[in-house]
């Protein structure tokens, strides 16, 4: 009974177009919620108490509607108000100093690295591991452990996503699998898609933080170096640029205009890190939320 209601919770958010994040955080408030409510039933008619339970929280159309329009009311009050001078060119270029989305893009870079680190050394110790012990009786209790440590870094990275980036992601864990014996279990999550293309996020997180975090930490100090350069003349009054043994001055009247080459230099990194993040954004939520039509056995 409470599979069907969730297969027609997911059926209804599906057509009405819903967020693959919400569909997630839909189906694991609803079972939890059932399951609770049948093991406080325990003992009176299944299917009687079920239809009273169903009564108080809603039908799967009730509750499918009732998490669209909570999505939608939460959606508007975050939405930043739309800028006069957006509309301009002009204003939509120095317009990405303002955005908020860009300074979580740009922490997210520099962030990456060390979670690219963690998440890769989880991984390959994890799979070691695993395999080493895999002919041992051990080796099962470390699988559900290692399993069990991919869910919760799919689900804190979706966290680091969405705070960050601004991209929808589960704020509910995935339900798994509440029946069957430990065997069963570990099928179910062997076979489940996510947890293979977690492990691979894991995995790959490494080489792209390292080209995130080197890429704007580059990109920065060229940036500032340009903006540094005409002060530095002034100050130390020695040339900033060298060529076998010669040594290269900035006319006085170039100055500014060095300065706001570097100053221009940062609008455009800005711009490139909010496409960065936009693109990690839906390459994170495609590799640890997946398809919202799959069908889960529990």
């Amino acid at each position: 009974m409470i599979e069907e209601y969730l297969e027609e919770l997911k059926t209804e958010l599906a057509k009405a177009g819903a967020d693959p994040a919400l569909i997630q955080d839909a189906v694991y408030d609803a079972e939890e919620y059932l399951r609770n409510e049948m093991a406080a039933s325990a003992g009176e008619d299944a299917e009687a108490a079920f239809n009273e339970i169903v009564k108080s929280y809603g039908t799967p159309e009730e509750v499918a509607g009732s998490y669209l329009e909570a999505e939608l009311t939460v959606v508007q009050a975050m939405r930043a108000p739309a800028s006069p001078r957006g509309r301009s060119l002009l204003g939509r270029f120095f317009g990405v100093l303002a955005d908020p989305q860009t300074y979580g893009g740009f922490f997210y870079m520099l962030l990456s690295l060390a979670t690219g680190i963690a998440y890769f050394t989880i991984a390959v110790t994890g799979v070691s591991l695993s395999v080493s012990m895999s002919i041992l009786i051990i080796g099962i209790p470390v699988m559900l452990l290692f399993l069990g440590i991919i869910r919760s870094v799919s689900f804190i990275e979706g966290r680091l996503v969405e705070g960050l980036l601004g991209v929808r992601m589960p704020r509910r864990p995935r339900v798994v699998a509440s029946q069957g014996r430990i065997i069963e279990r570990i099928k179910w999550w062997l076979s489940d898609r996510r947890t293979w293309t977690t492990l691979l996020y894991m995995v790959i997180q490494l080489p792209l933080g390292i080209a995130y975090f080197t890429g704007i930490v580059t990109a920065l100090s060229i940036c500032f170096s340009v903006i540094a350069a005409p002060f530095i003349q002034i100050v130390f009054n020695t040339p900033i640029a060298f060529s076998d043994r010669y040594g290269y001055m900035i006319e006085p009247w170039a100055m500014p205009f060095v300065v706001l080459l570097g100053a221009l230099a940062i609008v455009v990194l800005m711009h490139a890190v909010r496409i960065i993040g936009r693109l990690h954004g839906a390459y994170a939520k495609l590799m640890l939320v997946g398809d919202i039509e799959e069908k889960e056995s529990r």
